[in-house]
Protein backbone atom coordinates (compact mmCIF):
# COMPACT_ATOMS: atom_id res chain seq x y z
CA UNK A 1 0.00 0.00 0.00
CA UNK A 2 1.47 3.26 -1.18
CA UNK A 3 2.80 5.17 2.32
CA UNK A 4 0.43 8.87 1.71
CA UNK A 5 -2.33 6.62 1.83
CA UNK A 6 -3.84 5.60 5.60
CA UNK A 7 -5.96 2.42 5.75
CA UNK A 8 -9.12 4.73 6.30
CA UNK A 9 -8.15 7.24 4.10
CA UNK A 10 -8.26 4.33 1.44
CA UNK A 11 -11.79 2.99 3.00
CA UNK A 12 -13.54 6.72 2.66
CA UNK A 13 -11.86 6.91 -1.23
CA UNK A 14 -13.27 3.20 -1.93
CA UNK A 15 -16.66 4.36 -0.27
CA UNK A 16 -16.60 7.45 -2.71
CA UNK A 17 -16.25 4.92 -5.74
CA UNK A 18 -18.88 2.44 -4.78
CA UNK A 19 -21.26 5.43 -3.82
CA UNK A 20 -20.44 6.49 -7.90
CA UNK A 21 -21.44 2.84 -9.01
CA UNK A 22 -24.77 3.09 -7.00
CA UNK A 23 -25.54 6.02 -8.95
CA UNK A 24 -25.02 4.35 -11.95
CA UNK A 25 -27.59 1.47 -10.39
CA UNK A 26 -29.93 4.16 -9.36
CA UNK A 27 -30.14 6.03 -13.56
CA UNK A 28 -30.44 2.56 -15.28
CA UNK A 29 -33.23 2.82 -17.59
CA UNK A 30 -34.19 0.08 -19.94
CA UNK A 31 -32.68 -2.27 -18.30
CA UNK A 32 -34.74 -5.29 -20.18
CA UNK A 33 -32.97 -3.92 -23.51
CA UNK A 34 -29.32 -3.95 -21.96
CA UNK A 35 -29.58 -7.38 -20.19
CA UNK A 36 -28.53 -11.16 -21.25
CA UNK A 37 -28.22 -14.67 -19.99
CA UNK A 38 -25.15 -16.05 -18.59
CA UNK A 39 -24.84 -19.91 -18.30
CA UNK A 40 -27.07 -21.53 -15.29
CA UNK A 41 -30.69 -20.46 -14.78
CA UNK A 42 -31.59 -17.09 -13.37
CA UNK A 43 -28.06 -15.93 -14.26
CA UNK A 44 -28.01 -12.75 -16.27
CA UNK A 45 -25.86 -9.92 -16.62
CA UNK A 46 -26.65 -6.45 -17.89
CA UNK A 47 -24.29 -3.73 -19.35
CA UNK A 48 -24.77 -1.69 -16.01
CA UNK A 49 -22.84 -4.46 -14.46
CA UNK A 50 -20.55 -4.15 -16.97
CA UNK A 51 -20.31 -0.34 -16.58
CA UNK A 52 -19.97 -0.23 -12.67
CA UNK A 53 -17.37 -2.90 -12.83
CA UNK A 54 -15.20 -1.14 -15.54
CA UNK A 55 -16.02 2.21 -13.45
CA UNK A 56 -14.38 0.44 -10.03
CA UNK A 57 -11.68 -1.09 -11.66
CA UNK A 58 -10.33 2.05 -12.85
CA UNK A 59 -10.69 4.25 -9.27
CA UNK A 60 -9.46 1.15 -7.39
CA UNK A 61 -6.73 0.36 -8.86
CA UNK A 62 -5.89 4.08 -9.17
CA UNK A 63 -5.84 4.13 -5.46
CA UNK A 64 -3.36 0.53 -5.15
CA UNK A 65 -1.97 0.63 -8.65
CA UNK A 66 0.22 -3.02 -7.47
CA UNK A 67 -3.32 -4.57 -6.82
CA UNK A 68 -4.70 -7.60 -8.51
CA UNK A 69 -8.48 -7.30 -9.44
CA UNK A 70 -11.19 -10.13 -9.25
CA UNK A 71 -14.24 -9.23 -10.68
CA UNK A 72 -17.42 -11.70 -11.42
CA UNK A 73 -17.39 -9.79 -15.20
CA UNK A 74 -13.99 -11.30 -15.25
CA UNK A 75 -12.89 -14.98 -15.65
CA UNK A 76 -11.76 -16.64 -12.05
CA UNK A 77 -8.19 -17.58 -13.05
CA UNK A 78 -7.45 -13.74 -14.46
CA UNK A 79 -6.03 -13.13 -10.95
CA UNK A 80 -3.97 -14.19 -8.39
CA UNK A 81 -5.30 -13.18 -5.01
CA UNK A 82 -2.79 -15.31 -2.93
CA UNK A 83 0.22 -12.63 -2.71
CA UNK A 84 -0.04 -8.78 -1.78
CA UNK A 85 -3.02 -7.28 -2.02
CA UNK A 86 -5.87 -7.80 -4.75
CA UNK A 87 -9.42 -6.31 -5.05
CA UNK A 88 -12.48 -8.56 -4.81
CA UNK A 89 -15.51 -6.91 -6.70
CA UNK A 90 -19.18 -7.32 -7.64
CA UNK A 91 -20.57 -4.57 -9.44
CA UNK A 92 -23.72 -5.95 -8.90
CA UNK A 93 -25.00 -8.39 -6.64
CA UNK A 94 -28.31 -9.29 -6.97
CA UNK A 95 -28.72 -8.63 -11.04
CA UNK A 96 -31.90 -10.86 -11.31
CA UNK A 97 -33.75 -8.13 -8.79
CA UNK A 98 -31.99 -5.77 -10.59
CA UNK A 99 -33.36 -6.73 -14.16
CA UNK A 100 -36.91 -7.06 -12.19
CA UNK A 101 -37.21 -3.77 -9.98
CA UNK A 102 -36.80 -5.61 -7.15
CA UNK A 103 -34.76 -3.32 -4.91
CA UNK A 104 -32.74 -5.98 -3.11
CA UNK A 105 -28.95 -5.53 -5.36
CA UNK A 106 -25.77 -3.99 -3.85
CA UNK A 107 -22.16 -2.95 -4.97
CA UNK A 108 -19.28 -5.26 -2.92
CA UNK A 109 -15.74 -4.86 -2.94
CA UNK A 110 -13.05 -6.27 -1.19
CA UNK A 111 -9.43 -5.68 -0.14
CA UNK A 112 -7.37 -8.86 0.54
CA UNK A 113 -3.92 -8.96 1.12
CA UNK A 114 -2.05 -12.34 1.28
CA UNK A 115 -5.62 -13.80 0.27
CA UNK A 116 -7.08 -12.60 3.23
CA UNK A 117 -9.81 -9.77 3.39
CA UNK A 118 -8.29 -6.63 5.40
CA UNK A 119 -10.88 -3.90 3.85
CA UNK A 120 -14.54 -4.67 3.10
CA UNK A 121 -18.04 -2.23 1.73
CA UNK A 122 -21.31 -3.25 0.78
CA UNK A 123 -23.35 -0.56 -0.84
CA UNK A 124 -27.50 -0.90 -1.23
CA UNK A 125 -28.19 1.98 -2.94
CA UNK A 126 -32.17 1.55 -2.56
CA UNK A 127 -31.90 1.95 0.98
CA UNK A 128 -28.72 4.18 1.23
CA UNK A 129 -27.08 1.73 3.19
CA UNK A 130 -23.11 1.83 3.50
CA UNK A 131 -21.75 -1.64 5.38
CA UNK A 132 -17.85 -1.27 5.94
CA UNK A 133 -15.26 -2.73 7.98
CA UNK A 134 -11.29 -2.85 8.26
CA UNK A 135 -9.60 -6.22 9.92
CA UNK A 136 -9.25 -5.09 13.47
CA UNK A 137 -11.23 -2.32 13.26
CA UNK A 138 -15.25 -3.07 13.30
CA UNK A 139 -18.27 -2.74 11.52
CA UNK A 140 -20.21 -0.33 10.51
CA UNK A 141 -23.65 1.06 8.63
CA UNK A 142 -23.41 4.50 7.90
CA UNK A 143 -20.69 5.18 10.05
CA UNK A 144 -22.06 3.87 12.94
CA UNK A 145 -21.10 0.72 15.10
CA UNK A 146 -22.76 -2.29 14.17
CA UNK A 147 -22.86 -5.66 16.01
CA UNK A 148 -23.95 -9.42 15.37
CA UNK A 149 -27.14 -10.47 17.05
CA UNK A 150 -26.81 -12.99 20.44
CA UNK A 151 -29.38 -14.63 19.81
CA UNK A 152 -29.88 -18.44 19.91
CA UNK A 153 -30.79 -20.58 16.69
CA UNK A 154 -34.31 -20.87 18.03
CA UNK A 155 -34.78 -17.65 18.20
CA UNK A 156 -33.09 -16.83 14.66
CA UNK A 157 -34.32 -15.35 11.21
CA UNK A 158 -32.01 -17.75 9.27
CA UNK A 159 -31.63 -16.40 5.33
CA UNK A 160 -30.51 -18.37 2.98
CA UNK A 161 -29.59 -18.22 -1.01
CA UNK A 162 -31.13 -20.88 -3.18
CA UNK A 163 -28.11 -21.32 -5.47
CA UNK A 164 -30.40 -21.30 -8.78
CA UNK A 165 -27.50 -21.59 -10.92
CA UNK A 166 -26.34 -25.57 -9.87
CA UNK A 167 -29.18 -27.92 -10.42
CA UNK A 168 -27.65 -30.14 -8.45
CA UNK A 169 -27.51 -28.07 -5.26
CA UNK A 170 -31.43 -27.72 -5.24
CA UNK A 171 -32.31 -30.70 -3.28
CA UNK A 172 -29.89 -30.36 -0.65
CA UNK A 173 -30.22 -26.40 -0.36
CA UNK A 174 -34.00 -27.04 0.36
CA UNK A 175 -33.12 -29.96 2.68
CA UNK A 176 -30.64 -27.89 4.63
CA UNK A 177 -33.19 -25.03 4.27
CA UNK A 178 -35.73 -27.09 6.16
CA UNK A 179 -33.41 -28.40 8.89
CA UNK A 180 -32.73 -24.69 9.69
CA UNK A 181 -36.67 -24.05 9.40
CA UNK A 182 -37.12 -26.58 11.91
CA UNK A 183 -35.13 -25.16 14.82
CA UNK A 184 -35.29 -21.25 13.93
CA UNK A 185 -37.58 -19.20 14.62
CA UNK A 186 -38.31 -18.53 10.32
CA UNK A 187 -36.65 -18.33 6.88
CA UNK A 188 -35.82 -15.03 4.63
CA UNK A 189 -34.46 -15.29 1.08
CA UNK A 190 -33.28 -11.58 -0.30
CA UNK A 191 -31.20 -12.61 -3.89
CA UNK A 192 -28.17 -10.55 -2.67
CA UNK A 193 -25.69 -12.37 -0.56
CA UNK A 194 -23.73 -9.59 -0.29
CA UNK A 195 -26.75 -7.59 1.70
CA UNK A 196 -27.32 -11.44 3.56
CA UNK A 197 -24.10 -11.42 5.11
CA UNK A 198 -24.22 -7.62 6.12
CA UNK A 199 -28.04 -8.45 7.71
CA UNK A 200 -26.38 -10.96 9.68
CA UNK A 201 -23.78 -7.96 10.96
CA UNK A 202 -26.08 -5.80 11.57
CA UNK A 203 -28.46 -8.15 13.98
CA UNK A 204 -31.35 -8.04 11.40
CA UNK A 205 -31.15 -11.91 11.02
CA UNK A 206 -29.06 -14.33 13.21
CA UNK A 207 -27.81 -16.58 10.22
CA UNK A 208 -26.76 -16.71 6.94
CA UNK A 209 -25.95 -20.35 4.31
CA UNK A 210 -25.78 -20.97 0.34
CA UNK A 211 -24.73 -24.05 -0.53
CA UNK A 212 -21.99 -22.45 -3.22
CA UNK A 213 -21.01 -19.13 -3.95
CA UNK A 214 -17.84 -17.40 -5.19
CA UNK A 215 -15.52 -15.00 -3.61
CA UNK A 216 -16.86 -11.84 -5.06
CA UNK A 217 -20.32 -12.70 -3.45
CA UNK A 218 -18.95 -13.20 -0.01
CA UNK A 219 -15.57 -11.72 0.30
CA UNK A 220 -16.30 -7.93 1.58
CA UNK A 221 -19.68 -9.02 3.99
CA UNK A 222 -17.34 -12.26 5.19
CA UNK A 223 -15.22 -9.34 6.88
CA UNK A 224 -18.10 -6.94 8.18
CA UNK A 225 -19.79 -9.97 9.97
CA UNK A 226 -16.35 -10.80 12.13
CA UNK A 227 -15.64 -7.26 12.69
CA UNK A 228 -19.47 -7.15 13.58
CA UNK A 229 -18.46 -10.06 15.90
CA UNK A 230 -20.05 -13.01 13.96
CA UNK A 231 -18.74 -16.18 12.28
CA UNK A 232 -17.83 -17.09 8.87
CA UNK A 233 -17.21 -20.70 7.67
CA UNK A 234 -18.40 -23.05 5.09
CA UNK A 235 -21.43 -25.13 6.37
CA UNK A 236 -18.85 -27.71 7.79
CA UNK A 237 -17.41 -24.92 10.56
CA UNK A 238 -13.80 -24.62 8.10
CA UNK A 239 -12.49 -21.40 7.34
CA UNK A 240 -13.31 -19.89 4.34
CA UNK A 241 -10.59 -19.39 1.43
CA UNK A 242 -11.06 -16.52 -0.94
CA UNK A 243 -9.72 -18.34 -4.29
CA UNK A 244 -12.74 -20.32 -5.42
CA UNK A 245 -16.41 -21.05 -4.34
CA UNK A 246 -17.09 -23.13 -1.39
CA UNK A 247 -20.70 -23.18 0.68
CA UNK A 248 -20.78 -19.93 3.26
CA UNK A 249 -22.36 -20.10 6.32
CA UNK A 250 -22.10 -16.45 8.73
CA UNK A 251 -23.96 -16.25 11.77
CA UNK A 252 -24.10 -14.48 15.45
CA UNK A 253 -22.33 -16.00 17.91
CA UNK A 254 -25.54 -17.31 19.69
CA UNK A 255 -25.70 -19.62 16.83
CA UNK A 256 -24.24 -22.99 16.34
CA UNK A 257 -23.93 -24.88 13.49
CA UNK A 258 -26.48 -28.18 12.02
CA UNK A 259 -24.96 -31.03 10.94
CA UNK A 260 -26.26 -31.20 7.59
Amino acid sequence: MQEHITQEKLLQEIIALVHEGGTIMLGAADIDQKTRQKSGKGNFVTEYDSKVQAHLKKGLLSLLPEAAFLGEEDEMDQADIGKGYAFIVDPIDGTANFTRGYDVSSISVALTKDGQPVLGVVYNPYRNETFSATKGGGAFKNGERIHASERTLAESLVIFGTAPYYEELKRKTFETAYRYFSAAEDLRRSGSAAIDLCNVACGRAEMFFEMILCPWDYAAGALIVEEAGGYVSDLDGNPLTYDKKQTVAARGPGVELLKC
